[in-house]
């Protein structure tokens, strides 16, 4: 699933950060420590509201979204 497609709802997501921020701006440097990324491999699950939905889509390049089941 990649970013720009998610819609606000009521699903979980497993967000995992697939690329490094260096070389980033400093808005998309804060919006991953803001979703609980830290480095690339770290995976945090959070709900897919229009807030976290806004945030996906402002790092889409540098995460992978999955739906949890």
């Amino acid at each position: 699933m990649t970013g720009k497609r998610i819609k606000p709802s009521d699903a979980k997501l497993e967000i995992t950060q697939v690329k490094s921020y260096v070389g980033e701006k400093q808005n998309m440097r804060d919006t991953l420590r803001s979703l609980g990324l830290k480095r690339p491999g770290n995976t945090v699950v959070r709900t897919a509201d229009a807030v976290t939905v806004g945030m996906i889509n402002t790092v889409a390049h540098l995460v992978k979204v999955e739906e949890v089941k």
